[in-house]
């Protein structure tokens, strides 16, 4: 099943400060599908903290990376919070991926699609060849994207330049989410691999991550609106 235009925004909630995030929450809701938790804020407030960001449906960014075992204890401990997306690190293996999907579900129909991360939006080619990766970011991305859908994974996330090589190479029904969003004019940051948010749903991205375009700007709701607009079209 495709996602509506309507919901295809997922605004990244990136700060320890609760009353900051249920600010922005409130923000962005009427305009945002589903809202990102990241690692900075979860760590900080655990599953408690979610309370003040219920306004949406949660993206749990967790990035799971370990042995099987530990994995799927991690996965079985987070569905209470009955997340919409929870992600994964394709790196961990097939057996990994595996081992996460079927602690998922454990959850039954509700259970929260499993995000194999690929490669990280920060790194590009030459960071990848420090790491003994040469063939570049997208055949890196194809290896892992084909090994961690194989596995049972529900999706990926992938920069916005391989969604369409993901696409071709995968058909329409692996769910792509993508970071590395910047509206035009925007600044890049510590982001390598960027696209704007209409180029990215046009190539195929079922969803799209923003974070500081919209959390950073003098009015965030007034941002989301404006990229949300800009999908819908």
């Amino acid at each position: 099943m495709s996602v509506p235009f309507s919901d295809r925004l997922i605004v990244a909630i990136d700060t320890t400060d609760p009353v900051r995030a249920a600010a922005w929450a409130r923000a962005v809701a009427p305009h945002a599908g589903v809202l990102k938790i990241g690692l900075e804020y979860f760590l900080a407030h655990g599953s408690a903290g979610l309370a003040v960001v219920a306004e949406r449906p949660i993206f749990l960014d967790v990035k799971l990376h370990d042995i099987p075992n530990t994995v799927a204890g991690a996965m079985r401990a987070i569905l209470p919070i009955a997340p919409r997306l929870v992600t994964i690190h394709a790196g961990g293996g097939p057996a990994m991926v595996a081992a996460a999907r079927e602690a998922a579900e454990t959850a039954g129909a509700g259970r929260p699609l499993i995000l194999a991360v690929t490669v990280l939006t920060s790194l590009n080619d030459a960071e990848l060849a420090i790491m003994g990766l040469h063939d570049g970011a997208a055949a890196q991305v194809l290896r892992l994207a084909r090994m961690a859908v194989s596995a049972g994974a529900d999706g990926l996330v992938c920069s916005p330049l391989e969604v369409a090589l993901l696409r071709r190479e995968l058909g329409p029904d692996v769910k792509l989410v993508v970071p590395g969003i910047r509206p035009a004019g925007a600044a890049v940051g510590d982001q390598a691999r960027t696209m704007t948010p209409e180029q990215a749903v046009a190539a195929g991205a079922d969803w799209i991550v923003v974070g500081r375009p919209i959390t950073a700007a003098a009015d965030p709701a007034a941002a989301a609106a404006a990229i949300a607009a800009d999908i819908s079209r």
